[in-house]
């Protein structure tokens, strides 16, 4: 059998949250909604490089996937930057620069 006056007891809080922790509360949870809106709006930088009509990656430009220390590693470029990666591959041997190598043959890379 319940008790007189026990429902209203247990559901009582304890204390009510005082004006300055509601503005708080309040500020808190606008920050995290802006913070969430921006990143999924924002759009993000892409390394890339465009497409050309054929589906294939733009003259002189390289994108080739090599075994790296976790796992797959993109390596992308174009122009001087990939001259530079081809230049730098070039010096090495093994699998990882050898794929770079071949990526800039294909593309018409000259280093």
């Amino acid at each position: 059998m319940p008790l007189e006056g026990h429902y209203r007891r247990v559901n009582t809080p304890l204390r009510k949250l005082s004006p300055r922790e509601r503005a708080v509360l309040a500020v808190g949870i606008a920050i995290t909604a802006i913070a969430i809106a921006a990143l999924l709006f924002v759009p993000s930088h892409n390394d890339q490089p465009l497409l050309d009509e054929h589906g294939g990656g733009q003259r002189g430009c390289i994108e080739v996937a090599v075994a790296g220390r976790v796992g797959s590693e993109p390596v992308v470029g174009c122009g001087k930057k990939a001259e530079a990666l081809c230049r730098r591959a070039s010096g090495f041997e093994g699998p990882r620069p050898d794929a770079i190598v071949a990526a800039c043959l294909d593309a018409g890379v000259r280093f």
